[in-house]
C-alpha cells in the first residue's frame, strides 16, 4: 500500500490506470445501448425515428445485440483511455498545484481541475483515437432490413478501413477529437473539482458518493457544452462509407451542415445523450474514487 504524499511511484500509477480503465468499462457497457441510439442520431441513421422508435428497428434488424454494436472495440479503447485519463489527471493536479503554490492539504482550484482534466483528455486521445475510429464505424452505422450490415468487429473494420481508404483513415476526425477532448474533459474534471471546493468532505466520510453526484453535474455540464463538436467528429469519422458526402475538413463540414440543415443537425441525439451522461459519468468517477480508497491507502 502507497500512503499519501509520497513521490508518485510506478506501481501508484499502474493501479490509478487500472481503476480508472475497470471504471470506465463499467460505465461504459451499462449505458452502451443509449451510446449507440445517440451515435445513429448524430450521423444521421436515426432515419428521424424517436429513440424508442429506433430502439425497435434496431433489434428487429441487428437484434438485442445491435444495441451493444462497437462495446467490445470501445471497452478495448476505453480501458487504457479512461486509465490514462483518470491517473493523468491526478498526476497533472497534483504537478500544477506545485506550479501554483498550493498549501498541503488545501481544496484544488477548480481553474486547476479544468486545465489538469483538459491535458488528461488531449493525452488519452492521442494513445487510442484509432480504435475511437473504429467504434465510431461500426456504432454509426445503422443496417435496414435484409441489408448486410459492413462493420462487424474491431479487426474486420481495421481491414476493411486500411484496404479501402488506407491507413491515414484511421485518424478521420482525429482534430475535431483532439480540438474537443480538451473542453469536454476539463468540464467534466473542472465541475467536479468545483463542486468539492463548494461542498467539501467532512471527517472521514467516504469521498464515493460525492463523487457520483459530482461526476453526474460534470457529465451533463461538458456534455452539452461540447456535442456540437463531437457530432462533427461522428460525422467526418463515416467519411469514405457508402452515402456519406466527403468534406475537407473540420470547418468544411461545420459550414456545411449548418448551411444546409441549420443548427439543429448538430444536436440529433442530445436529449439521449443527457439521459447516458449522467450515469455514465457518476459512474466512472465513483467507480474509480472507490477502486482507489480500497486499492490505495490514501
Amino acid at each position: 500500500m502507497l500512503k499519501r504524499g509520497t513521490k508518485v511511484s510506478s506501481t501508484d500509477l499502474s493501479i490509478r490506470i487500472a481503476c480508472g480503465g475497470i471504471a470506465g468499462g463499467i460505465a461504459k457497457t451499462a449505458t452502451a445501448p443509449l451510446e449507440r441510439l445517440k451515435m445513429l442520431s448524430q450521423t444521421g441513421e436515426s432515419g428521424g425515428r424517436s429513440a424508442i422508435a429506433l430502439t425497435r428497428h434496431v433489434v428487429k434488424t441487428e437484434g438485442v445485440r445491435g444495441m451493444f454494436a462497437g462495446n467490445a472495440t470501445n471497452l478495448l479503447r476505453i480501458f487504457p483511455s479512461k486509465g490514462v485519463v483518470f491517473a493523468s489527471s491526478d498526476y497533472y493536479r497534483k504537478m500544477f498545484r506545485v506550479i501554483a503554490g498550493v498549501p498541503d492539504g488545501a481544496q484544488t482550484p477548480g481553474t486547476l481541475s479544468f486545465v489538469a482534466g483538459g491535458c488528461a483528455g488531449v493525452t488519452a486521445t492521442a494513445l487510442t483515437y484509432p480504435l475511437d475510429f473504429v467504434r465510431g464505424r461500426i456504432a454509426g452505422k445503422g443496417v435496414e432490413k435484409g441489408e448486410k450490415k459492413k462493420y462487424i468487429s474491431t479487426l474486420q473494420t481495421i481491414r476493411i478501413t486500411v484496404k479501402e481508404e488506407g491507413v491515414g483513415a484511421l485518424f478521420k476526425g482525429i482534430r475535431p477529437t483532439l480540438i474537443g477532448s480538451f473542453p469536454y474533459l476539463g468540464i467534466q474534471f473542472g465541475t467536479v473539482g468545483l463542486l468539492e471546493s463548494l461542498f467539501p468532505k467532512e471527517g472521514d466520510a467516504t469521498n464515493v458518493y460525492r463523487k457520483v453526484m459530482f461526476g453526474a453535474t460534470g457529465g451533463v455540464t461538458a456534455g452539452c457544452l461540447t456535442y456540437p463538436n463531437d457530432t462533427i467528429r461522428r460525422m467526418l469519422q463515416l467519411q469514405g462509407t457508402p452515402g456519406y458526402r466527403n468534406y475537407s475538413g473540420y470547418f468544411d463540414c461545420a459550414r456545411t451542415v449548418l448551411k444546409e440543415e441549420g443548427i439543429k443537425r448538430f444536436y440529433r441525439g442530445m436529449g439521449v445523450n443527457l439521459v447516458r451522461m449522467a450515469p455514465n459519468t457518476a459512474v466512472q468517477f465513483g467507480a474509480y474514487e472507490l477502486l482507489k480508497e480500497l486499492l490505495i491507502k490514501r
